[in-house]
């Protein structure tokens, strides 16, 4: 499941992309600047990628059946693929053509101070949108680099809005820059110029985020922290020998399969061994709320006792 407070980082996102987007898109049209344009496309595209990512929570939330018996929790991460391609295709792809096109048929600026006013608050909005979900990440991110703590996140609603966003503000920039350039230097060329850098900025974060989303989407193991504190709960059971074989799979944000291959002491009866097992569901369950379905295996102790 996941928890409230992606939501809250969500719905941060679209409220400032949604408000920007608006006056992004009226100051393209009184002043004809196509980085002006591209932005507002990057905040549209934004806005519907956010909604993206509440289907995706909804549709991961829906109840384990007999086709899914461990549940949807892997559908926020196909959405998260899909925002990706969002962002690359729609995103990127319109503002490269939109400033491939300014710069074949450039047209001079006719009133910027709007894309002045504009472009400095939409700096502010997701600058605040941004704080919103770095602040998400940091209970997680402990000693890690900031590219650490975001390998290492099992929730793509605060990472893909981190990517989003970071890119929206390098893209306020490189608009703010080029729009003052082509004034400065009366070059309409400059204008169409920061589109396309816009745009390619919009593909790089689209493949970033589209590297990260692949990795929970084919079956990414739990936080190595996790899987380590895990080892080191069964080693240290009286009735465990050994730990031969430890398989996580993540199947949500907040949801992980565990897979436990055990050699017990060979002294154990099936009841003692019963109540061993009980006792490490219990134990790493205590430890790790996340750790929904466990599986524990005896097979080293079976062919133990087949052979003696």
């Amino acid at each position: 499941m996941t928890s409230n407070s992606s939501k809250k980082t969500i719905f941060a996102a679209i409220g400032a992309n949604l408000a920007i987007a608006i006056t992004k898109f009226i100051a393209a049209a009184i002043s004809g600047s196509a980085a002006m344009l591209s932005e507002g496309i990057h905040s549209l595209v934004d806005t519907t990628n956010e909604l993206l990512l509440l289907l995706g929570i909804r549709m991961s939330q829906k109840p384990a059946d007999d086709s899914h018996p461990f549940g949807y929790g892997q559908e926020l991460y196909f959405w998260t693929l899909i925002v990706a391609i969002f962002i690359f295709a729609i995103g990127g792809g319109m503002s490269i053509y939109e400033g491939i096109s300014h710069v074949l048929h450039p047209s001079p600026l006719e009133d910027p101070m709007w894309n002045y006013i504009v472009l400095v608050l939409g700096i502010v909005f997701e600058g605040f949108s941004w704080s919103v979900a770095f602040k998400e990440l940091l209970p997680s991110k402990g000693q890690k680099t900031f590219w650490q703590a975001i390998r290492d996140s099992k929730d793509p609603t605060i990472f893909t809005v981190l990517f989003e966003d970071s890119a929206a503000i390098l893209g306020l920039l490189v608009a703010l820059i080029g729009i003052f350039l082509s004034q400065l230097f009366q070059n309409p060329y400059l204008d169409g110029i920061a589109s396309i850098v816009i745009g390619i900025i919009l593909a790089i974060v689209a493949m970033l985020l589209a590297y990260e989303s692949k990795g929970l989407l084919v079956g990414e193991s739990a936080n190595r922290q996790i899987v380590n504190n895990i080892r080191a709960i069964a080693k240290t059971d009286p009735a465990v020998q050994a730990v031969m074989r430890l398989l996580t799979m993540q199947l949500g944000p907040h949801e992980v399969l565990l897979n436990l291959e055990i050699q017990f002491c060979k002294h154990l009866s099936s009841e003692e061994l019963a109540l061993a097992v009980e006792r490490l569901e219990g134990k790493i369950k205590r430890q790790h709320p996340d750790v929904k379905h466990i599986f524990i295996e005896a097979k080293s102790l079976a062919a133990s006792r087949k052979s003696s």
